[in-house]
Formats: structure tokens, C-alpha cells, sequence
């Protein structure tokens, strides 16, 4: 077997019946692997059958993944069709866009609920099967686990409050699954694409014509996801990549900017006033916490 070869190992995708679902399931077939395709409608059927036209066998999963239980039913539906679980790829997701001072509820829930509860669930529930698998041999396990969040979570979207908050949880809940699970072997990460794909269609437009390369292919995210997911991958656990076009961007940490001390045993107002309004005084207002250097992968991946 290649390094690059998934030959004999088994993914879930989620959110799996079209878009960049569909192209991850499809990638990770034609590396090798078998499908457990999850998607709420019957699309998940016909990748299905386009995953056995790749020479690989599939199994669909309807099922909503904002229900908690869905978790543990892909994770059954994995071991019981191929006898064991090696990838995970959680995409699935839902748009409400809208700005913060008309968000609703119910925008805010659902959005909530099918990308970081969905998540969430799927992670739990393979986390807990490779962790039972690794403690009855004494051996890690492989395991790879690929989490969908995206650069509004790093920069924060102006009419995406609920999408932003939602993605920001998943890296986090990303990183703290390649801490929890590291010392069973798994590998975590979290990729952040900019792929054409319906959901997207109002933000990215549409396709070029077919015969001009597409940089919005959901395919060339589907590709490294396959990478993600493959043995060359041993050593990346705990990133953070843009995936866009020709071009992957490598997410660096947040680092300390300042450091501001009091000279007494606390802060008062008038110290702070003295300390921390002149470091500001003249600075863009623009710049802030939000990753908005990301936005060069523009130019780059031309």
C-alpha cells in the first residue's frame, strides 16, 4: 500500500449527497476507501452508487445529523457494513445568514445545531470507538478525523454571527479532539475551504465556463481531504488549513501581541486609562483579533 492509498480503510462524510460532501466521498473512494455516505435527503443514495462506479463498496446513512444520536449511527453503520471505522469527515452544515441585529432564534439554533452539535456528535461517538478499539489491543489505532470550519470563524462574517460562532467552535472542538485522542492515534484537523458548491452559490457566483479551470472546484478540497485522511498524514494533527484553488494556506496560532502591568498589586481605572488607551490611540480600527491576512490566499492561488 502507498502512503497516499486509503486501500481496505472506511470513512464517514457527512453532509455527503452533494457539494463538497459528495466530492470528499468520492476522493476518498477513489483512494480506496469505503463509504458510509450521511446525508438528510436521498442524494446519499445515488453518491452511493457513484462511489461503486470507482470500484468500492458505500453505504448511506439518511439521517439528520443536528440529532445527537446520529453519531453513534454512522459509527454502527460503519462497523457493522465493513467490520471497522479508520476516517471521519465531518461536513455537513446549513446557512441562515443575517446580521446580529436581526438574528432570530431559530436562525441561531439550527445553524448551531447541525454544524457544532453535528460535529460534536460525530466526533464523540468515533472518539469513543477508536479509544475502546486502541485500549482492547494496547496499540494506537488509526484514526483520522477532518472537521469542516471555515475563515468566518477565524475573521468573523459581518452577516454570518451564528455561521462564525458555529465555525470558531469547531476548530476548537477540533483541537481538543487531537489532544484528547492523540494517545490513541488519531489524527485531528480542520480545514477551512472556499468551494462553489449550492450553498455557497450566492457568496462565489457561477462556474466558469466548462472548459476553463475551476479554482472553486469542490474536487481540489476533496483531494486534500483524501491526503488528510491517508498515512502520508501521520505527523499533521492539530492544524488548521485554507484550502483554496492552487493554493493551501497552513493557519498559524494566535500569538501574544502586548503585555500590559500594573506598577501597584492591581489595575485601577485611572492606570489603565494611562496604560492601554495610548497603545491604541491612532491604531486601525480594522485591526483586531480577525485573521483578515488570509484574504493574500486571493491573490496566491490565482
Amino acid at each position: 500500500m502507498s502512503n497516499e492509498s486509503l486501500a481496505g480503510l472506511v470513512a464517514v462524510v457527512t453532509g455527503a449527497g452533494d457539494g463538497l460532501g459528495r466530492a470528499e466521498a468520492l476522493a476518498l473512494a477513489e483512494a480506496g476507501a469505503n463509504v458510509v455516505v450521511n446525508d438528510v435527503g436521498n442524494r446519499a443514495h445515488e453518491v452511493v452508487e457513484e462511489v461503486r462506479t470507482r470500484g468500492r463498496e458505500a453505504v448511506a446513512v439518511v439521517a439528520d445529523i443536528g440529532d445527537w444520536p446520529t453519531g453513534d449511527m454512522l459509527v454502527e453503520a460503519a462497523t457493522r457494513a465493513f467490520g471497522r471505522l479508520d476516517i471521519v469527515v465531518n461536513n455537513a452544515g446549513v446557512l441562515r445568514d443575517m446580521m446580529l441585529f436581526n438574528l432570530t432564534e431559530s436562525a441561531w439554533d439550527e445553524v448551531l445545531r447541525v454544524h457544532l452539535r453535528g460535529h460534536a456528535s460525530v466526533s464523540r461517538a468515533a472518539g469513543a470507538h477508536w479509544r475502546a478499539r486502541s485500549k482492547s489491543t494496547g496499540e494506537p489505532v488509526y484514526g483520522r478525523l477532518v472537521n469542516t470550519s471555515s475563515e468566518a470563524g477565524l475573521y468573523g462574517g459581518a452577516g454570518q454571527p451564528n455561521y462564525s460562532a458555529a465555525k470558531a467552535g469547531i476548530t476548537a472542538l477540533t483541537l481538543s479532539a487531537a489532544r484528547g485522542l492523540a494517545r490513541y492515534g488519531v489524527k485531528a484537523n480542520v480545514i477551512c475551504p472556499r468551494a462553489r458548491t449550492a450553498m455557497t452559490a450566492p457568496v462565489f457566483g457561477e462556474a466558469p465556463p466548462v472548459d476553463a479551470p475551476d479554482l472553486l472546484a469542490p474536487e481540489r478540497v476533496g483531494t486534500f481531504v483524501a491526503f488528510l485522511a491517508s498515512p502520508a498524514a501521520e505527523d499533521v494533527t492539530g492544524q488548521v488549513f485554507v484550502v483554496y484553488g492552487k493554493t493551501i494556506g497552513l493557519v498559524g496560532a494566535p500569538q501574544l501581541e502586548q503585555t500590559f502591568r500594573t506598577t501597584g498589586d492591581a489595575f485601577t481605572l485611572d492606570e489603565l486609562s494611562a496604560v492601554v488607551t495610548p497603545y491604541f490611540e491612532g491604531r486601525d480600527a480594522g485591526r483586531g483579533f480577525a485573521a483578515d491576512g488570509l484574504r493574500v490566499l486571493e491573490r496566491l492561488s490565482r
